[in-house]
């Protein structure tokens, strides 16, 4: 896909990113995270990602009201378990736009251009695409195993687990095969023999990618400036949570 974020330098997306992150973790106020994941929603509308962006929201939903329960659970005030919910998909939201418009490629190039030793960078971009990849093998084995009749949605908790189990084991033994046949192929090609390694494509910043981390850095500078000198309104609910220990 192209668009204007998706032709921005990885590394100016990754300093983006870092401050969305760096914001997030700086306010425990439900408003100011609510506005910090407002405020990622133009540029994932800029990069024409909003259906893979809504899918993985969606993928987190079981996470964040994991988050908001055990919050609650141990006596944390609603306001503040809510606070931490919007905290964690606002950071999900960031990290996701950044892996959403940057290429395993560009992001491999990055890394070497800021002197990241290569088998480092070799090794992170290979984990980014094995995420897809296992995800695909596993729409694959679950739809193979659902067409010999097994039934994963029926039974109680631990029937459901073990119903899993026959989608596992194709999974690990795919993953054992596949690290082999990398490990074969990286040792037929002589992988760490030189390390001073030429790329045909040599990424570099334009006036867009300045601006991007300006912006960055100043919205970073205007968090702190709010949360040392701003009085924020504080979210207060009239509800009173048992607390269960």
């Amino acid at each position: 896909m192209d668009s204007p974020i998706h032709r921005l330098d990885p590394r100016a997306k990754f300093i983006l990113t870092l401050g969305f992150f760096a914001a997030s973790l700086m306010f425990t106020n439900l408003y100011a995270l609510v506005i910090i994941f407002l405020a990622e929603i133009p540029g994932i509308l800029l990069a024409r990602t909003v259906s893979r962006w809504l899918r993985s929201m969606r993928g987190g939903l079981f996470l964040g009201f994991f988050i908001f329960v055990m919050n609650v659970i141990f006596g944390t005030p609603l306001a503040s378990s809510l606070a931490f919910t919007a905290r964690f998909f606002a950071i999900m939201s960031a990290f996701s736009f950044f892996f959403m418009t940057t290429s395993a490629d560009d992001l491999g190039l990055a890394l070497e251009q800021i002197h990241v030793p290569y088998s480092i960078s070799f090794t992170f971009t290979t984990a980014v695409r094995l995420v897809p990849t296992m995800a695909i093998d596993a729409q694959t084995v679950v739809d193979a195993q659902r067409s010999r009749g097994l039934e994963l949605d029926k039974g109680n908790f631990i029937k459901r687990i073990r119903n899993y189990i026959p989608i596992l084991i194709p999974l690990i033994i795919s993953a054992i095969r596949r690290s082999v046949e990398l490990a074969e192929a990286l040792e037929s090609r002589a992988f760490g023999a030189t390390e001073n390694r030429t790329a045909i494509v040599t990424l570099k910043m334009r006036p867009a990618d300045y601006l991007v981390i300006f912006a960055t850095f100043a919205g970073v500078a205007l968090a702190v400036y709010v949360y040392w000198f701003v009085k924020l309104p504080t979210l207060v609910i009239p509800i009173e949570i048992p607390r269960f220990f």
